[in-house]
């Protein structure tokens, strides 16, 4: 069953033909499912919650595939009924585009997803989360959901952040230097817009739900910004090549572990 929130995206779904049964009603939706899965803004989640928590049925497991998890069992965790369990879930997985159009078969394979269920989750349910998971060719990892906020605000939510800012400096430039720019865009500066066309609602959503440890790391990155700058500013070489070099370090890691 699936259940959008415009007549267009459910359009959408129906003909790529995602589902058995197509509804806006998300209530009914879930009357009789045995998993219901959000995915959505993290925003919006406590208002979903709220209008289907009465109507899961005892033994369902709800999860769901947003970025951010502590904020995640803050706004569901209130309005899930006794005898169903919440099991929080994140593919590690997307492109910048979104709604049905942007899946495609090989999504999830070799990318991971995290789990991080909250103290006393049925691990029965835990398991069929990860068994889902593994089936759409996923590598799984069982996390704190606070430990994964920290995590994923560098690795993902940090690198967002500054994409949309250096596109936004771009965008303010002087209408020909900015025209110059578009122009002869080299490929670092393709990577940032890649990035910055993702969808703004959810990376509004994940910036503030997110905001304790995206602001730590970001002000991590700030102090080490501004010691490239002097290293710049007064010709520290050595500086300079050292973040390079550790920069290449991390590179060859990622291409290693097949998650270049």
């Amino acid at each position: 069953m699936i259940s959008t929130r415009t007549p267009a995206t459910l359009a959408t779904a129906q003909r790529l033909e995602l589902g058995d049964e197509y509804t806006l009603d998300a209530a009914a939706a879930v009357g009789n499912a045995d998993l219901v899965i959000l995915c959505a803004p993290v925003g919006a989640y406590a208002a979903i919650a709220e209008t289907i928590g009465p109507h899961l049925k005892p033994g369902a497991i709800i999860s769901d595939v947003g970025s951010t998890k502590q904020s995640v069992i803050r706004d569901i965790g209130p309005f899930v009924p006794d005898g169903v369990h919440f099991v929080p879930a994140h593919p590690m997985a997307g492109t910048e585009y979104s709604g049905p159009e942007a899946g495609f078969a090989e999504l999830f394979q070799g990318r991971w997803a995290l789990i991080t269920p909250p103290a006393g989750t049925d691990e029965d349910s835990v398991e069929k989360i990860a068994e889902f998971w593994r089936r759409l060719g996923s590598m799984v990892e069982i996390m704190d959901a606070a430990h994964h906020d920290s995590v994923v605000a560098i690795v993902s939510h940090l690198p967002h952040l500054i994409a949309f800012t250096i596109c936004g400096t771009a965008d303010d430039l002087e209408n020909q230097t900015r025209q110059q720019v578009l122009k002869f865009a080299a490929s670092g500066f393709r990577d940032f817009t890649r990035i910055a066309a993702s969808d703004p609602e959810m990376w509004r959503d994940v910036f503030i739900n997110n905001r304790e440890a995206l602001l730590e790391m970001l002000a991590r990155f700030s102090e080490d910004a501004q010691a490239m700058a002097r290293a710049v500013r007064w010709g520290d070489t050595a500086y300079i090549e050292n973040r390079i070099a550790r920069g290449r370090v991390i590179r060859k890691s990622l291409i290693e572990l097949n998650q270049a």
